[in-house]
């Protein structure tokens, strides 16, 4: 394995969690502070941020996921860099991922401060969760080497990372990115510079319903959490949305929302154009060979196995296999 620098502007929640992404991987990480402070000041703030990484590790040292004897030595691989040290921190660093306060002019203040400061080498990455690349890119010096990469809290356990490249990214760079973040266990994904990258943009939607079904009287709070938990999550965390639609037939949905439009006098849960064009084009799902996905040259019996075995394998880590009744 090849191990390389990395580098987290601000040492908050979001740099913790990155750092100890980097580290368990072997990486060393420097969180920079990049805000002047007393030395007082700064001693506690590296004081904080050390020990969140390390009780971090100690808690999944606890849970069983590697031995507790190599809390230190991961811990190890993560250091708080003041001010004045910056410099040195940022140009050596491979990739540089900045994570401070969500709002534009600090960020795009921080980002032209560090681009500067790393020179024109190591890959800068925003995780922003809500300001659009192209909204900060021209505060970056050499932006072709800038992009969003939206992590998910806890970023040390969430496999997901949305990778946003802009208009002047450079394609090079997103695949650089992408072969690192891989390599390290994560599972990152691509997609266009849009509000709500993919996971937030969904999320909000079944959140706010979810809230409006408690409003409107339709199931508790706890039995709507039930239901998530054992059958929306329980569903998604094997199939893809759109996996399912073609494995229950677009037309399926495209009936059930007209329903549900006319029944709940919401356009809310009106079809896209796409789904009823896929109907029109006579692309389904499994049973036509194509929907949103391409079945054409898979073995669909195979499949549908295989995901069948994933299902039980989650009823198993939900401690809801048992066996059959036999009397």
């Amino acid at each position: 394995m090849v191990r390389v620098p990395i580098a987290s502007l601000g040492a908050g929640r979001m740099g913790r969690g990155i750092a100890v992404a980097f580290a368990y991987a072997g990486h060393p990480v420097s969180l920079v502070d990049l805000k002047p402070r007393a030395p007082a000041a700064f001693a506690d703030l590296a004081h904080a941020a050390r020990e969140e990484v390390r009780q971090t590790l100690r808690v999944l040292a606890q849970l069983g996921v590697f031995p507790e004897d190599a809390v230190d030595i991961i811990a190890a691989r993560v250091s708080v860099v003041a001010e004045p040290d910056a410099a040195a921190a940022l140009s050596s660093a491979a990739v540089v991922f900045e994570g401070v306060p969500e709002v534009v002019d600090v960020k795009r203040a921080v980002l032209a401060r560090a681009s500067r400061l790393a020179g024109p080498q190591p890959i800068i990455a925003s995780t922003t969760s809500t300001i659009l690349v192209d909204d900060l890119s021209d505060a970056v010096e050499h932006p072709a080497r800038f992009l969003n990469a939206h992590w998910l809290n806890p970023a040390y356990l969430v496999p997901l990372i949305e990778l946003s490249p802009g208009v002047r990214t450079d394609a090079a760079v997103t695949t650089r990115l992408r072969a690192l973040l891989e390599g390290i266990g994560k599972v990152p994904v691509v997609c266009a510079a849009r509000p709500g990258y993919i996971v937030p943009r969904i999320q909000a939607l079944a959140m706010n319903e979810a809230a409006r079904m408690v409003e409107e009287g339709v199931a508790t709070a706890e039995e709507i959490d039930k239901a998530i938990k054992y059958g929306f999550g329980f569903r998604f965390a094997v199939l893809g949305l759109l996996e399912f639609i073609d494995w229950g037939g677009g037309d399926i949905l495209y009936y059930a929302s007209r329903y549900l439009t006319q029944a709940l006098g919401s356009d809310r849960y009106a079809s896209p154009d796409i789904v009823e064009r896929n109907m029109k084009e006579g692309h389904i799902g499994f049973t036509t060979g194509r929907g949103f996905l391409d079945y054409g040259n898979l073995d669909l019996d195979a499949h549908r196995r295989e995901r069948l075995k994933a299902f039980v394998a989650m009823l198993g880590q939900l401690g809801l296999a048992k066996p059959p009744v036999l009397e």
